[in-house]
């Protein structure tokens, strides 16, 4: 069992990696992490907060192309290596540990908590990104206060779980139990070809070991991986899908519906782009991709799987209806890539972020040319939205 990974290196930024504009440090003390930062707009004092929250595989490093953008327009500019990812430390590396730490509701205590150790009193903005999208939303639900303004990419926020309304005199009211995801488990696997949607398999204990040790090399693994999932694969033409049923989600890449009894590893090995192809690529340089194979080849991946087994969790998901009913009232912004699954892999959810679960939501922004890494592959247009969001959001406090 190791807390956090395994010793530091200093080569992880080496070669120009990192833009000049942001330094990375360590902070102490955070809802019992040591939490590894990324950060611009430091040097003066009293600029307002902006918060960014990376999800998965990601880092706090695949913030790098925006922060200085977004430091430039007079912002301070944090992003975190989140708990089980990166530098962070003072969480158990651990397949087998206790999951109430990587819960919703403490990663929103950890966000909370690296406000305050920053000296701040509010953020200007929150962003949280694909696994960061939650995080976020429960942010702003728990302490709008703290988090007036709030902007979710890739991954729609379809609201808390609800207690059953109106059953008092109900004889359905008896708890039964929840076996949807067992069901369409079962309904992916008698497909043909077997499916198995990713999620399922990420929460299962071998996950780790498979992506950490893939036969074609951690280096190739993740460019195969960042490059199916972004605009650059032909192949990526989301839509919206009518139901969560096996037919429906088996519309999607093999990367989100699996073959069943493959590993990731063995789904992204074909689309591995040639070398013209990663030489062309602007936005993950082969130099870029060494910062994430070196830091995921110290940590390996549990710590990041963690959040996908705390959403198969019951216990995990029954805390979150404290929330039940409540919705995000701050002003918020849904932002997606036009070539990214994310925006439609739960199906449903996209309505009932825009319906349901906030009031004062813009428009929906889908960028052309980037796929899920938005703010890799597209980081100048995501700013320009950005800005403009956080100008218009300040004019309404």
């Amino acid at each position: 069992m190791a807390i956090g990974g395994t010793a530091l290196t200093t080569s992880t930024y080496g070669n120009g990696t990192l833009p000049k504009a942001i330094r990375s440090r360590m902070i102490h003390g955070v809802n019992g992490l040591g939490v590894h930062i990324l950060e611009a707009g430091y040097e003066s004092s009293g600029r307002p907060l902006v918060l960014l929250l990376h999800g998965f595989p990601d880092l706090a490093y695949g913030w790098r192309h925006l922060i200085p953008v977004l430091a430039g327009a007079g912002y301070h500019v944090v992003a975190p290596d989140q708990r089980g990812f990166g530098r962070t430390t003072g969480w158990v590396n651990d397949y087998g540990t206790l999951l109430e730490p990587f819960s919703i509701l403490n990663t929103t205590r950890d966000a909370l908590a690296l406000v305050s150790a920053l000296g701040y009193r509010r953020t200007a903005m929150l962003v949280g990104h694909d696994l960061g999208s939650p995080v976020a939303a429960y942010c702003s639900l728990a302490r709008p206060d703290v988090f007036p303004a709030v902007v979710l990419m890739s991954a729609p926020f379809p609201g808390s779980p609800e207690f059953p309304f109106n059953i008092a005199e109900s004889e359905s009211a008896s708890v039964q139990p929840n076996t949807e995801n067992q069901k369409l488990a079962a309904a992916l696997a008698a497909l043909d070809p077997p499916r198995e949607y990713y999620q399922q398999y990420l929460s299962t204990p071998k996950a780790n070991a498979d992506m950490w040790h893939p036969p074609q090399g951690l280096h190739a693994f993740l460019r195969a991986f960042f490059h199916v999932k972004s605009a650059d694969w032909a192949g990526n033409k989301p839509h919206p899908l009518k139901a969560r049923t096996a037919a429906e989600l088996a519309q999607m890449p093999t990367y989100y519906v699996m073959d069943l009894g493959k590993t990731m590893p063995q789904t992204v090995a074909p689309f591995l782009p040639t070398a013209n192809e990663v030489a062309a690529c602007k936005w993950l340089t082969e130099p870029e991709l060494g910062v994430y194979t070196e830091e995921y080849d110290r940590t390996g991946f549990q710590g990041a799987l963690q959040a996908y087994r705390v959403y198969s969790d019951p216990a995990l998901n029954a805390e979150l209806r404290l929330f039940s009913g409540k919705t995000i009232d701050v002003p918020s912004l849904f932002i997606g890539g036009k070539s990214d699954w994310g925006t439609y892999s739960a199906p449903g959810a996209l309505d009932l972020m825009k319906t349901k679960a906030t009031t004062r939501m813009g428009e929906i922004e889908l960028i052309d040319g980037a796929g899920h890494w938005i703010q890799q592959e597209q980081p100048l247009r995501l700013s320009e939205l950005l800005l403009a969001f956080i100008k218009e959001a300040s004019e309404a406090w």
